[in-house]
């Protein structure tokens, strides 16, 4: 659980690398805490709700055989990689730790039960604030929380921490679809729940999200989204399905997020991928932000609006 303090709160972070990006030629790829900490410094953000990038050894989509020790454990999903991130922020940068709100990354459906045990020894050692999931990149459908991946839902109940969860409305997405994740929030009503990336500006969404009591969204990479959004691409919801609002403007778009959804809404960068750029059957797809744009989305907001939206809400999603 996250104290309550009047700091303010970037509400989704990586650290570390993704080696699934690296590899593949995608940008960006990482970043380590401190340095994290001192770009959202530089805007006025003390805390930051980090968790690990998507990827991790062990997982077959990688296909790399990672460096062994005897305290690795490859075969657990995330193992590594929780316990590499705790370890940079609590041991390697105690100066910095007060900033961090540390959230363990999770597969939905991939040796659920294991992933338990090892975060339950994890727990031992390092304070854990919730679960993060992005099931798109390990194609990991999050339908599986209602199934054999009910065992991680049950430890954030016992633990009274919430998921942020990857949203997705693209069709061809199997994995993270925004209605399936309301479907698992509705059948666990004790457990609080994030959609991430504005649920795509998918407007049903966004109601549905309104009538549920444990659901919040995220507005990460909000610069990029609203890009997509002008363009048309197919990561955000059809216009004819969308939020309306002017999204040349990305503070427009924010106002009327938190419009909508004002006891819902929880800003967050989604540093480093506030931007993202790829080669995608050979022509480059290139969408790139800064923290400091993601953070001029807030100008239209109010005084009390911003601090909902930059810190209350996201107490009160942690349990704080």
């Amino acid at each position: 659980m996250a104290p309550s303090d009047e700091r303010l709160i970037d509400c989704h972070t990586h650290v570390g690398v993704d080696l699934f990006f690296y590899l593949n030629g995608h940008v960006p790829y990482g970043i380590d805490f401190r340095s994290l900490v001192e770009q959202a410094r530089r805007y006025g953000i003390e805390r930051v709700l980090a968790f690990p990038g998507v990827s991790y050894f062990g997982w077959e989509g990688l296909d790399l055989l990672p460096p062994r020790r005897s305290t690795d454990d490859f075969s657990v999903p995330y193992a590594f990689e929780n316990r590499r991130m705790m370890s940079e922020i609590f041991e390697i940068n105690e100066e910095y730790a007060h900033a961090a709100i540390p959230f363990v990354i999770v597969d939905p459906a991939r040796h659920q039960k294991a992933q338990v045990d090892s975060l339950r020894k994890l727990r031992q050692k390092f304070p854990i604030c919730g679960f993060k999931i992005q099931g798109t990149v390990i194609e990991a459908p999050v339908g599986h929380l209602a199934g054999s991946g009910r065992c991680l839902v049950d430890l954030a109940e016992e633990w009274d921490v919430p998921f942020i969860i990857h949203s997705s409305i693209a069709p061809e997405d199997q994995w993270s679809q925004t209605s399936t994740i309301l479907d698992v929030a509705e059948s666990a009503p004790k457990v609080r729940f994030c959609l991430a990336h504005s649920c795509r500006f998918d407007l049903p969404s966004l109601q549905r999200l309104g009538q549920l009591s444990n659901t919040w969204v995220d507005c990460s990479a909000h610069g990029i989204h609203c890009d997509a959004a002008v363009n048309n691409l197919k990561v955000v919801a059809e216009a004819e399905r969308r939020l309306p609002s002017d999204y040349t403007r990305p503070e427009q778009v924010m106002k009327d997020l938190c419009e909508l959804l004002p006891d819902r809404l929880m800003w967050g960068s989604d540093a480093p991928f506030y931007s993202y750029a790829a080669l995608h059957d050979g022509k480059p797809l290139a969408l790139f932000s800064t923290y400091e744009k993601e953070v001029d989305a807030l100008s239209l907001l109010s005084t009390p609006q911003r601090m909902d939206v930059m810190r209350n809400n996201a107490l009160r999603f942690l349990g704080a």
